[in-house]
This record gives C-alpha cells, structure tokens and sequence, in this order.
C-alpha cells in the first residue's frame, strides 16, 4: 500500500511541477466558503478563481458595482429590450391578434346565419369514386389537349408570317409581317 502512495504522490508532484503557486492568505470561513463554491464551477481552485475573474472583465463589471436599476448601463439594456419588446408586439402579436378575431367574427356570423336559415352541413364532400376521378381526370387531359393544338395553329400561323430579311453585314434576321392591333390580339390570347 505504501507503494502506491509513494507512486501516487509522484505522479502528483511531477504534475504541479509544471505551475508555479503562490499563496495567499484568507479568512478560514471564506476559505471554506471558496471551497465548497469551487466543487460547484470547475475541478480546482485556480480555475474557479479565473472564471469568476473573467465573468467581471468579460461583462465589464465590478464586484463594487451596483447591479440595480440605479445603474446608467443596465437601464440602458433595459429600455433596449423593452423597445425590442414593443416592436415585437406592434409588428407581430397585435395584426395576429386583429386576424384572429376578424376570423373568429366572421365564424360567428356565419354561425349565426346558418342558425337563421337551418343547418348546414360542413362536412368534408364526398370523395371522388374511382370512375368520376378517371373521368375527371380524362376530360382535363382532353381540354388540356385542345389548348396545345390551338396554341400549336397559332404559333405555325405565326412562323408563316415571318420572312427571312438578309442583311448586308454579318447574318440575316427574321421579320414579323403584322400590324401592331393584330399582334397585342395574339399576346391577349396566350
């Protein structure tokens, strides 16, 4: 058992070789009182203490500073946040709000109305058989069919009222053969 506590406290010696420390002197209460503070931050006491350093020059804080609402800084953070807090609220929670109960109005009416005039059943229809939806589906297809033929003529009357204009520099160009009336009538009709 010696052994190993001699192994040990090697181990630990060449570890803290690597620091140099230096001591200070503290009340035997604040001591006890850094040391059970010091289990709850970090593993050791020189980094609970640097921590604790670093949190008030981090934050630009004193430990002498009062942190109430006396202080210029923090009622500045304060406005900062309460202004943040109204744009919020006047940009986003209050249109919500009148949305909302312009929609739940006009439920009500509704309610009311169809209480005047008997129930109405707001169930969702009927689905489609499978026959009715391939029919639909048919006669979409079908329309769909007929647009592209039209749009189809159309264009190949188009091509037939192009000529080729050569030029005297460089390549050709085409040229539409029709008047300004007849071609905003064929952009209406696309």
């Amino acid at each position: 058992m010696a052994l190993k506590r001699h192994n040990f406290t090697a181990i630990m010696e060449d570890s803290y070789q690597k620091y140099r420390f230096s001591a200070i002197n503290i009340k035997k209460e604040v001591a006890a009182r850094f040391r059970s503070f010091s289990r709850l931050v970090s593993d050791s006491h020189t980094q609970t203490l640097e921590t604790v350093m670093n949190f008030f020059e981090w934050n630009d804080l004193s430990p002498n500073d009062d942190l109430g609402i006396k202080n210029n800084r923090t009622n500045k953070r304060i406005n900062a946040l309460i202004a943040i807090l109204k744009n919020i609220e006047k940009q986003q929670t209050l249109p919500t709000k009148v949305m909302l109960e312009t929609l739940f109005q006009e439920v009500t009416n509704l309610e009311d109305s169809e209480g005047k005039e008997g129930h109405r059943d707001l169930a969702s229809p009927k689905p489609f058989s499978r026959d009715t939806e391939l029919e639909h589906y048919r006669n979409r297809y079908e329309e769909m069919q007929q647009q592209l033929g039209t749009y189809r003529n159309r264009i190949l009357e188009l091509l037939d009222q192009m000529t080729l204009v050569k030029g005297t520099f460089g390549k050709g160009h085409y040229k539409l053969e029709m008047d300004k009336k007849e071609f905003e009538n064929f952009k209406n009709q696309l």
